[in-house]
């Protein structure tokens, strides 16, 4: 299929109906579409999800009668519609138009006139109904999981709102540059020449951040190995591991490779070890070092078992543990959709495990950096707090001076300084 709101309608419903994530729907459905429908197919997707309560309450309020449960993938398809309307980066009359086109795309001819109606009648209305939301915020709840608000409040009682507010906006554009390909000047300069706005972090000048995005074939030597798209907050991993040449070094679930490729721009490894239990994600981890032209022993193994390991210890360990991935909501949106609340304690036990397991494997004096993509103390600073209570040999080596074993971590929340949410700590291991 290559109508790409056909395919974006089927992706919002193989989400919110069959509790797929997108990493298993996309691929699969988006197969036929090239890179640029491919980015226009995601664009559609992200956003509905995003505000899916309100598309759909406009849809309520602008339907005759009630859209039975068997119709959501029309429900889907009207809301990319309303999408495209607001988004105002087509004519109106091309956006209805292909909408309609994608209901017959989808074979729902009979559906094609209410499409139709539905996306005329918005064009109309649609300024009175976001007034009227504006106005009254309380008709529908625009905003992240029941389970999740509440432990958020716990957790951050006066933060929860600002937290909120940032998961549902669209997300940033940040790029790393690469060292060994061009220095940050040149690459900026580049940018310059191509017309590509940007703005340049003062404190670390290979963290640049695109504004407004655009697609990476636009980008200066992209494909050469110029720079890699990674988030500012995924970016401290590697330099906080305080990285050094002739050093071996384990990336513990290291798929789809954005830190490998970064730990191994900054140093001259001895040896790189890539762990993923994902053979799939782990291939995107090769393709990734490909492109930079960098190498690194790439390893399939569960992270929490030892079956992987030939007994070499490490000196310096990297785990991006299995998280709820609460901080990246706004890159990824499924997460409302898909996780749980149960799902937590089971996160929480499974990185206990790996934490323990890993620990065996760094060398005495060598350093393990957990970093999560979490904003929930349970996976975060209560789970460090934790294994130092129980590890005699650990110890934490504190990124801010503030840290201590009851406040362990840097624990970043989505927005600050425009970065998605992340959680790191660092644990230095006793030397014999």
């Amino acid at each position: 299929m290559k109508n790409t709101r056909a395919v974006a309608a089927l992706a919002i419903q193989a989400v919110i109906d069959d509790k797929q994530s997108l990493s298993q729907a996309l691929p699969r459905l988006a197969e036929n579409l090239d890179e640029s429908g491919k980015g226009q197919c995601q664009d559609f997707i992200y956003a509905v999800l995003r505000a899916f309560p309100k598309y759909n309450y406009f849809i309520n309020q602008l339907s005759h009668t009630k859209l039975k449960p068997e119709l959501n993938l029309i429900r889907y398809l009207i809301a990319v519609g309303m999408y495209q309307l607001d988004s105002k980066r087509v004519a109106e009359h091309a956006a209805i138009a292909e909408t309609v086109e994608a209901s017959r795309v989808l074979n729902k001819d009979g559906l094609s006139a209410l499409v139709n109606a539905l996306l005329r009648n918005y064009q109309r209305e649609a300024s009175a109904l976001n007034q009227y939301l504006t106005a009254n915020p309380n008709t529908i709840r625009q905003t992240l999981p029941d389970w999740l608000q509440k432990m958020l409040k716990d957790a951050y009682p006066k933060g929860v709102k600002k937290i909120a507010k940032a998961s549902l906006q669209k997300p940033p554009m940040w790029l790393r540059i690469n060292p060994r390909a061009n220095t940050a000047d040149e690459f900026c300069q580049q940018l310059s020449q191509a017309e590509i706005a940007f703005k340049q972090d003062p404190k670390q000048r290979e963290c640049v951040q695109i504004d407004p995005p655009c697609n990476v074939d636009k980008l200066p030597g992209f494909f050469a190995g110029s720079s890699s798209v990674q988030d500012k907050a995924a970016q401290q991993a590697a330099r906080l591991l305080e990285l050094k040449d002739g050093q071996t070094i384990l990336d513990a679930c290291a798929a789809p490779g954005g830190k490998t490729a970064h730990i191994l721009e900054l140093s001259e490894v001895a040896k790189l070890d890539a762990l993923d239990i994902d053979e799939q994600r782990l291939a995107r981890t090769e393709k990734t070092l490909t492109r930079l032209k960098l190498k690194a022993r790439l390893i399939s193994g569960d992270a929490s078992q030892t079956t992987w390991w030939d007994g070499t210890q490490y000196d310096r360990i990297l785990l991006d543990a299995p998280c709820s991935a609460t901080g990246v909501i706004r890159r990824h949106p499924d997460i409302m959709y898909l996780r749980r609340a149960e799902d937590i304690a089971q996160l929480v036990a499974l990185q206990k495990q790996i934490l323990h397991n890993l620990w065996a494997m760094l060398k005495p004096g060598g350093i393990l950096l957990y970093a999560t993509c979490s904003i929930l103390p349970q996976e975060n600073k209560q789970q460090i707090s934790a294994f130092l209570q129980r590890q005699d040999n650990a110890s934490l080596l504190p990124i801010f001076a503030t840290e201590s074993l009851q406040d362990p971590g840097w624990q970043i929340l989505p927005g600050n300084q425009n970065m998605d949410g992340f959680y790191y700590a660092r644990l230095i291991k006793a030397s014999d």
